[in-house]
């Protein structure tokens, strides 16, 4: 009792001082009011731009490559306040807790999508055993499955005009999901037959990446809605509240789904080719049918569950096929994003050319590598296999270009051989291995497309395929210059400032 109120006494004399020096200090500011002239603006704008400075020292490396980590902490280190405010934005891979618990519950939907996973059980196991292609089987959400066909379609119109006929024919449903779905010439026939089609009671289901297809969104997406359809907005741009994402982690996927037997992917959107100000878009789009159907399908239902928390009846898609024989048209789906194994993609890249005996042929818009990626090009190309990146000699993206273009150098003291495509925008995005394995799909080789944007692409072990694809970027090589260390040597040293300076925000790119 004695210490209990000694502490009392001392407590209450502590509040007393305090509440005397309180009153002391309000009357004499009372008496003499500070100026705002009085502050010293200058000294505690420098303090707070050091505090964050510090501060992001020890916030910014967190779970982050070193690469991006030093991207940012050098853009804020220049620029403190306007570094840190982007950051906040941007800089910080994060989904909101209920789209990462929705996210969680991916697998199992995808279960409910595909109960009974078609595998190549039974298959010689040397028909499935590159490490390459081991990696993916153990990576990806989704088993290898046999018995598909598989469509080339790198004419860009023709492939529109291919889809817009494959949902006329369709007689149970149709479900589409696009980055971009435009309100031209392009969006508005693939609408019309999206409201034929469910004019004729055909179940329609699209989804629209919020920020790529906004004016999709604005225009089509009410007509789709008056026919009977479902339109959904996926990932709006909200800060906070239901559903909210960042603008800047889109939904990148291309895939369309006609009555579970047929299904498109690719690159390509919905769009016309003349999309970007004076460049014409090259694409390509596959046409698949066989099981494979079921697990592209299974993405597209997975990325509407994260919007509306169900499942449609259109899931239930037993019997329509089943396992076929391994040796024809092997086939796995490698999607990455949020709710999926982060870097899939990347990672079955680098594993497929480091086991690669003949070739390799890398084919994209956009190419940041980091330097995993970058070192298995240069390493596989040291060791005697012909390794070709064909890129686009102009860009609708200045900046990225630069920052590509910065990589040149170290890939051609390694081997590697770069065409730059002149002509049109290149922006079909697959990788061809040896003489029988494709990868096609929606991602670039950069950071974005490996680590943030939702992407798809297909893994196939088929060599038709790679003949034909082999015929595509044959196509591509006649009308491409070769970039050699002679041409690089004739840039100029500000352009070369410039891609040095492009560079070091790879990670922002």
């Amino acid at each position: 009792m004695v210490d209990g109120g000694a502490k009392l006494t001392a407590s209450h004399g502590r509040f007393a001082a305090g509440s005397a020096l309180a009153a002391i200090i309000g009357t004499r500011l009372f008496r003499h009011p500070v100026s705002l002239d009085d502050i010293p603006w200058t000294t505690l704008y420098t303090g707070s731009e050091w505090a964050l400075r510090i501060a992001a020292l020890v916030v910014v490396p967190q779970r982050r490559a070193a690469n991006a980590a030093r991207a940012w902490l050098l853009l804020i280190l220049f620029l403190p306040w306007p570094g840190v405010l982007l950051y906040l934005l941007i800089g910080r891979a994060y989904l909101p807790r209920r789209r990462l618990a929705l996210a969680r519950s991916i697998a199992a939907a995808i279960k409910r999508v595909e109960p009974q996973a078609l595998t190549l059980q039974g298959a010689p196991s040397t028909t499935w055993s590159t490490p390459g292609l081991e990696l993916a089987a153990r990576l990806s959400e989704f088993p290898p499955v046999g018995d598909n066909r598989f469509e080339l379609l790198p004419d860009y119109m023709p492939a529109i005009a291919r889809l817009v006929a494959e949902i006329d024919a369709a007689e149970r449903f149709v479900h589409l999901l696009y980055y971009i779905f435009a309100d031209d010439d392009v969006g508005r026939d693939v609408t019309a037959a999206l409201v034929r089609a469910a004019g004729r009671g055909v179940v329609v289901r699209v989804l629209m990446d919020a920020i790529g297809s906004r004016d999709g969104l604005r225009a089509l997406a009410p007509r789709i809605r008056a026919a009977g359809g479902e339109a959904i907005a996926v990932m709006p741009l909200r800060l906070w509240g239901h559903n909210a994402a960042r603008f800047d982690l889109r939904n990148h996927r291309k895939i369309a789904v006609v009555d579970g037997a047929v299904a498109y992917f690719g690159s390509q959107n919905i769009v016309g080719d003349h999309a970007n100000p004076g460049l014409v878009n090259e694409e390509l789009s596959v046409r698949t049918t066989g099981p494979i159907v079921r697990h592209l399908h299974a993405v597209l239902l997975a990325d509407r569950f994260l919007e509306t928390d169900d499942l449609p009846p259109e899931i239930d898609l037993r019997g329509l096929w089943e396992a076929g024989a391994a040796t024809a048209g092997r086939a796995e789906v490698l999607p990455s994003g949020p709710g999926y194994n982060e870097g899939t993609a990347e990672a079955v890249m680098i594993a497929l050319m480091y086991g690669a005996r003949q070739r390799v042929i890398l084919t994209a818009p956009y190419v940041v590598p980091g330097e995993a990626f970058l070192a298995a090009m240069c390493a596989t190309a040291r060791r005697g296999v012909a390794v070709e990146l064909i890129v686009d000699g102009k860009s609708n993206k200045p900046l990225v270009q630069a920052a590509q273009e910065s990589y040149y150098d170290a890939m051609l003291a390694a081997g590697v051989r770069i065409l730059s495509h002149q002509g049109s925008f290149l922006h079909a995005k697959h990788l061809s291995i040896d003489d029988d394995i494709v990868l096609i799909g929606s991602s670039n080789l950069d950071i974005r497309s490996f680590a943030l944007n939702a992407e798809v692409s297909v893994l196939i072990q088929d060599a038709a395929v790679a003949a034909r694809l082999a015929e595509v970027q044959a196509r591509y090589r006649a009308n491409a210059l070769q970039v050699t260390t002679e041409t690089r040597a004739m840039v100029s040293g500000a352009r070369r400032t410039l891609e040095n300076l492009a560079r070091l925000t790879d990670s922002l790119l």
